[in-house]
């Protein structure tokens, strides 16, 4: 199965950035990809963190999930919708939530985040805390015969998110992001390799990258990692598409070769 990483250098305004989804999902459909992932924050990087609360959705009702929806139809893709914000229980607070499209635009998965992203290094400062919600469970599901496993963004410091994903085990492990430049440049590849190889899957990673309107700079460098952690795909900063050819042979050969995951104790 083709897969595609659509990395996006998304803005404040919410239908520019969907108008360039759509047609990065397009693009990725026409080069051969089944199943094609948007980024963290595909829809909104806005100049507060506030600016989610104006656009967040009710689950399957809204406007972002209507376009994407008809985007997986249209295109007949698999298609993982990065994050979008859709409304918690808590007041004043969003959900940053995965949804998942079939090639029929039905609805067949959602990951809210679990582990929610604070940083301060006395230059820059973040704290998602403050506007969202953290979500609960971990999400697999099946695609073409693959099982793939969600996480967002900063649940890749926590390899027991993924650890929970592999009973039974992952095929891909899904990990849209919005690193920034500052902690990407340190440790996005080395902890995406890592996965990789603790897990004998192919992880499939898709960033924000490059300089946005609202002065943030994200790290980009979406990749495809294979089973022993060698990176198939990849692009460094600016919109694309980054795709690779996944196949069970691989993994059966990796876990064979290697049977970690049978020499798990815990």
């Amino acid at each position: 199965m083709k897969i595609a990483a659509l990395q996006m250098v998304s803005t404040p305004d919410v239908d520019r950035n969907l108008a360039d989804a759509v047609q990065l999902i397009a693009q990725a459909a026409a080069a051969g990809a089944q199943l094609v992932a948007l980024p963290e924050y595909f829809c909104l990087m806005g100049r507060r963190d506030e600016d989610k609360l104006t656009h967040a959705e009710a689950e399957v009702q809204g406007p972002l999930q209507d376009a994407l929806a008809q985007a997986a139809r249209e295109h007949g893709v698999w298609l993982i919708g990065g994050t979008l914000p859709l409304r918690a229980e808590a007041p004043n607070k969003v959900r940053n939530t995965t949804l998942v499209w079939n090639p029929q635009g039905q609805p067949v998965a959602r990951y809210d985040k679990i582990h929610l992203f604070a940083f301060d290094n006395g230059r820059e400062s973040y704290d998602e805390g403050r506007v969202l919600e953290a979500g609960t469970q971990a999400v697999a599901f099946e695609a073409e015969g693959f099982r793939l496993g969600l996480s967002i963004c900063y649940d890749l410091r926590f390899p027991e998110h993924f650890r929970s994903l592999m009973s039974p085990p992952c095929d891909v492990l899904v990990v849209p992001a919005a690193f920034t430049y500052t902690t990407g440049q340190a440790h996005w590849e080395l902890l995406l390799r890592a996965r990789a190889v603790e897990n004998q899957c192919y992880v499939l990673a898709i960033g924000q990258g490059g300089q946005h309107e609202n002065g943030r700079r994200t790290w980009g460098q979406s990749m495809v990692i294979d089973p022993w952690g060698q990176i198939l795909a990849q692009q460094a900063e600016g919109a694309g598409v980054v795709m690779a050819e996944i196949s069970h042979e691989r993994i059966a050969e990796v876990r064979t070769q290697l049977p970690a995951l049978k020499h798990r104790r815990c």
